[in-house]
């Protein structure tokens, strides 16, 4: 039986995209050979590169406004690190909203100067601070817009002078924003794009090249974009398998339509948990991601019945993070709201039987 995939990450995949990677790993369009034994520098592979990046602007409205899109190696963690090899001259703003908020703040903090502008830790990070100033003469403000943990989401971009940095790894191509407010978006595939291996980084060029520091020359994004990707080996299964998942969005509609999919489902679960008395929603209700829905099960008494009824159904990947507990329901873009539908009866099952 095909489970029903919410887990945080690596991300589910359109059943349509596993079976073109699958059959490219056999081979690739008649090649003769498959796609993780070409050169990265084959005519075939350019091809998929050049494509992947062409989808990423397209979809995000970028295309014809500077940007560059860049498929690089290390996860999002490596880009806490690069965006401020690459924009920290002076001083950086921080918006603390989540574990990987808090890990980027650690990393930009061997480069320069940074300064926490809002931080929700007193609550454990169950909601956005909102109303916070941006020092005048911060180089950046970084954001994580949605936070895969704690279940949080920024609704409304922060307005600032400073360059816009996000970490959008767990809701990238989920919803429309206006993403010409940003200098860079990253993100690691394998939440919401992607199998893991590759990191989307979006970066406006104009940004690049003022610091007055040197940069390492894998962190150094101007190289990189020089390069067109390709400055090392890239990897590319993960780059062909985003390129097909990106397709798959632009054919579905693109992000306009993905997000109506994603409300709808997020509106499911999250009446579920306000009208079930069992269950209990962690994150503030204005604050709510619509990708990970975080929530705790009112009476511990009650959770191994849960867990079985939930196994019997298929349901894969919806215990909490240690740092919250109880629940998470991740929703990405390919998780069909049938699925969704099914945790709801075992919830209101759950409810009716207790």
């Amino acid at each position: 039986m095909k489970k029903h995939n919410f887990s945080a990450g690596p991300c589910i995949l359109p059943d349509s995209v596993m079976q073109q990677a699958a059959a490219a790993v056999q081979e690739l369009d008649n090649s003769g050979l498959s796609l993780i034994e070409i050169s990265h520098r084959s005519p075939a592979f350019i091809e998929i590169m050049e494509r992947a990046c062409q989808l990423t602007l397209e979809l995000l409205d970028l295309e014809g406004k500077g940007y560059k899109a860049l498929f690089l190696q290390g996860g999002a963690s490596t880009q806490f690190l690069a965006t401020a090899y690459n924009l920290l001259d002076k001083k950086a703003a921080y918006l603390n909203t989540g574990t990987w908020s808090t890990k980027a703040i650690k990393e930009a903090k061997l480069v320069g100067e940074v300064v926490e502008v809002a931080s929700s830790a007193d609550a454990n990070f169950n909601y956005i601070p909102k109303g916070f100033d941006v020092p005048s003469d911060a180089d950046y403000l970084h954001i994580t817009t949605n936070n895969t943990i704690f279940g949080t989401q920024i609704k409304n971009l922060p307005q600032t002078d400073s360059v816009l940095v996000s970490d959008s790894s767990s809701d990238i191509f989920s919803r429309q924003l206006d993403f010409s407010k940003f200098g860079i978006v990253y993100a690691g595939a394998q939440k919401n794009m992607g199998p893991a291996g590759t990191t989307l980084v979006v970066v406006k060029e104009s940004v690049l090249g003022k610091v007055s520091h040197k940069i390492p020359s894998m962190l150094d994004y101007a190289n990189h974009a020089s390069k067109d990707s390709m400055f090392n080996t890239p990897p590319v299964f993960a780059v062909y398998t985003s390129m097909l998942n990106l397709q798959w969005l632009k054919d579905l509609g693109g992000i306009k339509e993905i997000e109506k999919r994603n409300e709808a489902k997020a509106a499911l679960m999250y009446g579920e948990i306000d009208r079930n008395p069992l269950f209990k929603g962690f994150a503030a209700v204005e604050d709510r991601s619509t990708m990970n829905a975080t929530f705790t099960l009112e009476q511990e008494s009650l959770k191994d019945r849960f867990g079985a009824m939930s196994a019997d159904a298929g349901l894969n990947g919806i215990n909490g993070h240690r740092s919250v507990g109880g629940y998470r329901a991740s929703m990405y873009n390919a998780l069909p709201i049938e699925s969704v539908q099914v945790l709801v009866d075992v919830m209101k099952e759950l409810e009716r039987t207790a």
